[in-house]
């Protein structure tokens, strides 16, 4: 009651201006009443803890100390890590691109080329502070897209959009004052000739990713491009670009000082190829002719040039458009064979591992001739099968047939008419005539590069396989047999090969036992054409056969083709080139019924050979002569262009 009193009065005083003399006798006689009640002093004697003082003593203390320990941090031992970030924010480093190297034929035609193309990059921290949602805005009408949430991601650099078309290019070069932080990067976009053949060969290149820049660091910015498969992917360091630098100088407003140039750009070297695009044109369109006309699907042609290694053509179908990878193409035909069940990506020439058939018997015959098995003049009685008893139950015979009854037989012979029975018998022996076995036919195969990756200029090659009896034990638990062995020496039972492991084996028999390491790229030259680097043929072994023995199979080959002495040939079709040719054919067993692997390897001219030609067509069906016209075709067309 009293406190209320009291606080009337003052709000009394604070109405008036002046204090009036019974005001002053009133306040006296409430003092008076106070102190006989107590009350004074229970009001106004109320102390401060002394812990609370003690609190916020030292509170002020440690808040000063840890601003000096901030002040001691920044300024002295952390001085120099923000002076280069400062430095970082006075001067950025931008990039000048650069042209990516092309690339050659053998008669210097040119198979890739570089399209100009123009970007739009962001550099977010570029924006004008305060304006960056309305800026942002600007450009998403320009581009019609939704920008703004740019501006809550994190990172400095966008690319906002790629292959700027001609109508936008042209309304952002006029407003680009406007667009502060936005800035249209000129880049070039790789286009390849519209010959599919190519395809594989070339392969393309594609938008960088983490992984990318991880692996080569400070060679690379994210909205760089590199090559993903084929030529491409193999030759990137000779391919690539080197970008220019320009030191651009700011002041703490962003205002520009000064650009310096601290590199020039340097375009990528180029590279010429032993491939000659004419013979991959006309090998294209023969295979597909014979694909159409027989109702197969996928095939391969291969050409090598026996004097050098070098690869001629190199075809496989089903092929692609490179040019799908482009960043402007139709993304929906894209996924269509990227999903497509023929696998067109597929290169099927150096990955593709088949069952050879009767290739294999050019191999096999030279290991017998080097193991001194059997003469070359020796004639087998062929007629038609052998049968062999179980050695466990002699109720069990097992019967393996040829393809037909060819009498009295030798090896050059038997290379012509592509005898079975023969190979079967020099390969794993019956009766008194012994054979290779196994273990030998896995070596002799090796030595003509069979089962090991050929180290050709390609990405994603296949090392191929040869079965052998720990395999078998190790894979199947069951121990190897007679059966196996007469499988493989006709090229069936498990042995997959490549298309190009064949093609480079046939170069070392055509040339007289010499085996090259194929290649695709014969040099690396400059912008102005200067050969900077020439690819010298590579030789992975040589006089490693006897050259007598590699005679006996070349003139088994010719016989195949001129049927003399071989009523049977096998290859007779190419007797009407205009050059002298050699010749094994094969035909090999698929999971498929009635559907069959069909292969020719031809060399020619057969006196000094200039073109081992290998062709091979997947799931023929029946047996026909698939290949034979086409290696025909190609070779008329090779020797009178």
């Amino acid at each position: 009651m009293l406190e209320y009193r009291i606080l009337k009065k003052l709000k009394k005083i604070r109405r008036k201006k002046e204090i009036e003399p019974q005001e002053v006798f009133l306040d006296k006689l409430a003092s008076k009443k106070e102190q006989e009640s107590g009350a004074s002093e229970r009001k106004l004697e109320i102390l401060i803890s002394e812990k609370i003082i003690l609190g916020v003593f030292f509170f002020f203390i440690i808040f000063i100390l840890a601003m000096f320990g901030k002040i001691i941090q920044y300024q002295i031992l952390e001085k120099d890590d923000f002076l280069a970030q400062a430095e970082e924010n006075k001067f950025i480093i931008n990039f000048i691109k650069a042209e990516r190297g092309v690339i050659y034929d053998i008669n210097g035609k040119q198979l890739v080329f570089n399209k100009a193309s123009f970007n739009l990059i962001l550099d977010k921290e570029a924006l004008p502070e305060g304006k960056e949602m309305e800026i942002l805005q600007k450009a998403g009408l320009i581009l019609n897209l939704d920008l703004t949430g740019i501006n809550s991601q994190e990172g400095r650099y966008f690319l906002i959009k790629e292959n700027l078309d001609h109508q936008t290019l042209i309304v952002l070069e006029t407003r680009i004052k406007e667009l502060e932080g936005f800035e249209i990067v000129k880049n070039s976009i790789r286009q390849y000739i519209k010959e599919p053949s190519f395809s594989h060969l070339m392969g393309y290149i594609g938008k960088i990713t983490p992984e990318d820049l991880e692996n080569y660091p400070g060679v690379y910015s994210g909205s760089d491009y590199m090559g993903k498969d084929g030529i491409e992917k193999y030759y990137e360091d000779i391919l690539k670009s080197k970008p220019g630098k320009i030191q651009t100088e700011k002041d703490v407003y962003g205002s520009l000082i000064s650009n310096n140039i601290v590199s020039l750009p340097e375009s990528g070297d180029s590279l010429i190829l032993w491939i000659d695009s004419d013979l991959q044109k006309k090998a294209e369109e023969e295979l597909r002719a014979t694909l159409e006309r027989i109702g197969s699907k996928s095939g391969v042609v291969i050409a090598q040039n026996p004097k050098t290694g070098g690869i001629m053509t190199m075809i496989s179908i089903p092929s692609y458009d490179n040019n799908l990878f482009n960043a402007d193409s139709d993304q929906n035909i894209l996924k269509q064979v990227l999903n497509d069940p023929e696998k067109p990506l597929f290169n099927r020439a150096i990955s593709g591992l088949y069952p050879t058939g009767s290739t294999i018997k050019p191999l096999i015959a030279i290991g017998a001739l080097s193991e001194n098995i059997i003469s070359p003049n020796k004639e087998l009685n062929c007629q038609g099968q052998i049968s062999i008893t179980n050695k466990y139950d002699p109720n069990i015979v097992y019967v393996y047939h040829d393809n037909a009854a060819h009498g009295a037989t030798d090896m050059r012979k038997a290379i012509a008419e592509s005898c079975n029975v023969y190979f079967f018998t020099v390969g794993g022996g019956y009766g008194n005539q012994p054979g290779l076995g196994p273990t030998k036919i896995k070596q002799y195969l090796g030595l003509f590069g069979w089962g090991e990756e050929t180290d050709i200029d390609l990405p994603g090659e296949s090392e191929g396989f040869i079965p052998s009896p720990q395999w078998k034990e190790e894979t199947k638990n069951e121990p190897w047999v007679d059966g196996d062995t007469y499988n493989l020496s006709i090229g069936q039972g498990g042995i997959l090969i490549t298309p190009l492991q064949v093609v480079t084996a046939f170069s070392a028999i055509a040339n007289g036992g010499t085996f090259f390491k194929p290649r695709i790229v014969k040099e690396i030259i400059d912008n102005n054409k200067n050969v900077i680097k020439e690819f010298e043929p590579e030789i992975a072994r040589d006089n490693f056969i006897n050259k007598d023995y590699l005679n006996v199979v070349r003139e088994g080959m010719r016989e195949a083709v001129t049927g003399q002495g071989a009523p049977r040939a096998s290859s007779v079709m190419l007797n009407s080139l205009p050059v002298e040719a050699a010749a094994k054919t094969g035909t090999a067993e698929t999971p498929y019924k009635d559907k069959y692997h069909n292969w020719v390897t031809v060399f020619a001219p057969y006196d000094d050979p200039q073109i081992v030609l290998t062709i091979m067509i997947e799931n023929v069906p029946g047996v026909q002569a698939a290949v034979l016209p086409t290696a025909k075709n190609i070779l008329e067309w090779y020797f009178t262009k």
